[in-house]
C-alpha cells in the first residue's frame, strides 16, 4: 500500500485508484455501522475518494495512508449525519439488512445505534474493524488513554441497554 501512495503522490492516478479500492471495502463496511442507506454510503465514500486525492498531497507520511482516509471519511460520515437529523421511518428498520458476519445481532446493531456518536465510533472502529486502539488513538486523533475510557462507558451503554446493571452492589 505505502509504495502505491508513494507513486500517486507523484501523479500516478491508477496506483491512487489501486491503493483506493483496496480500502473501498473496509470503507463500506464501516459505513454500514453508522448508516443504513447504501447510496448515501456510495456518496460518502465518493466524496471521500475526491477529498483524499485533492489533498493527497498534504498527506506526510504513505504508511499511514489508510489511517488519514478513514479519518477523511469519518468526518465525511459525521458531517452527513449532522445534515440528515430526521425522524427514523419504521418501513426502513424493516429492510436494513445484517450480513456481516461480525455482528449477526441485529438487538446489538440496534443497541450501538443508541450511543453518543462518539463511542459508537469507538466500538465500531475497536470491535467490528478490528483496530487496535492505537490504531484509533491515531484515526481518531486522541489519545490511547481517551480511547480506552470511551471504549469502558459505550461498554457500560451497552450493559445498561441490556439491562445487566441491575443488581449490580455499588456498595
Amino acid at each position: 500500500m505505502e509504495f502505491l501512495i508513494k507513486r500517486a503522490q507523484k501523479g500516478d492516478k491508477d496506483a491512487f485508484i489501486e491503493a483506493i479500492n483496496l480500502c473501498v471495502p473496509q470503507l463500506y463496511k464501516m459505513g454500514k455501522s453508522f448508516i443504513s442507506n447504501d447510496n448515501d454510503i456510495g456518496d460518502i465514500i465518493s466524496e471521500t475518494i475526491l477529498i483524499s486525492f485533492e489533498k493527497l498531497n498534504t498527506l506526510r507520511e504513505a504508511k499511514y495512508f489508510k489511517t488519514w482516509l478513514i479519518r477523511i471519511y469519518l468526518n465525511n460520515i459525521n458531517k452527513h449525519l449532522k445534515n440528515n437529523i430526521k425522524v427514523i421511518n419504521i418501513d426502513d428498520l424493516n429492510h436494513l439488512s445484517y450480513k456481516d458476519k461480525s455482528i449477526e445481532n441485529f438487538e446489538l446493531k440496534e443497541a450501538i445505534k443508541t450511543l453518543k456518536e462518539d463511542y459508537k465510533v469507538v466500538i465500531t472502529l475497536f470491535y467490528i474493524m478490528d483496530f487496535s486502539i492505537k490504531e484509533i488513538s491515531k484515526i481518531l486523533n486522541e489519545k490511547e488513554g481517551t480511547i480506552k475510557s470511551k471504549l469502558s462507558r459505550a461498554r457500560s451503554s451497552l450493559r445498561e441497554y441490556y439491562g445487566l446493571n441491575k443488581g449490580v452492589n455499588n456498595g
